[in-house]
């Protein structure tokens, strides 16, 4: 794919959009509970909603609202937002053929709507020969706009959600997110940095009892530097 053949247009800001409304109702239980939560922190609903809009990380606001006391540890919240989203590096990274050519509010725009599904969807397109790079803005505004309505709708009616926390409706979004993996396979060769980082994970989490931003940054590193290897061997 030639870089110089990198486009942005409306048509594939509104082909992101497209495809992303059939995935968005599994973030509704995930975002439904960060407001819940948000709520039960003593954060008003326009500060969940500040939050949402500015952190956009599901798995980030949960880890902060588990730090959250009062008074707000803020440098501890930070920090961990900041480890756990340090995974979005390599992402921007594979991304590079798209983002390289990108500027202005086309680029920081797409950047902050950056998420694992928005990820997920992109750079299998890109890999399937794919130069809109409207496409990832698309994707990512679509998922921002609809995470902010589900926080925003969790904290407004707090008292009427109470799903005990083993509920199988909390799987959805990751479901969602194994199947986004799908198109990402390319083969036998995959099996190597994946289960480097299932494995890096899964140690950091019930080997060495880290809790999070550890296991999730563990298995984000470790494996993209295991797949960064095979990549320079071969």
């Amino acid at each position: 794919m030639s870089g110089s053949s990198i486009v942005f247009t409306r048509r594939g800001f509104w082909r992101g959009v497209r495809i992303s409304l059939p995935m968005v109702p599994a973030m509704a239980p995930f975002g439904l509970i960060v407001g819940v939560l948000a709520d039960g922190r003593g954060l008003s609903w326009l500060e969940t909603i500040l939050m949402s809009a500015l952190v956009f990380a599901g798995t980030s606001q949960l880890v902060a609202l588990e730090l959250w006391t009062d008074p707000a540890p803020i440098l501890g919240a930070t920090l961990a937002a900041f480890v756990i989203n340090l995974r979005l590096a390599p992402m921007g990274a594979a991304l590079a053929p798209w983002l390289d050519k990108l500027r202005g509010w086309k680029l920081w725009g797409t950047l902050a709507t950056l998420v694992d599904n928005s990820f997920a969807i992109s750079i299998a397109d890109q890999r399937a020969g794919g130069k809109d790079a409207a496409l990832l803005l698309g994707v990512g505004l679509t998922f921002w706009i609809f995470w902010m309505s589900m926080t925003g709708l969790g904290h407004a009616f707090s008292g009427l959600i109470a799903l005990p926390p083993g509920h199988p409706i909390f799987f959805a979004s990751v479901a969602t997110l194994v199947a986004l993996m799908v198109p990402l396979w390319r083969g036998a060769g995959e099996i190597l940095p994946w289960a480097v980082a299932a494995v890096a994970a899964v140690t950091a989490s019930h080997v060495l009892g880290l809790g999070q931003p550890w296991p999730v940054l563990a298995g984000a590193i470790i494996g993209a530097a295991v797949g960064a290897w095979r990549d320079r061997v071969r």
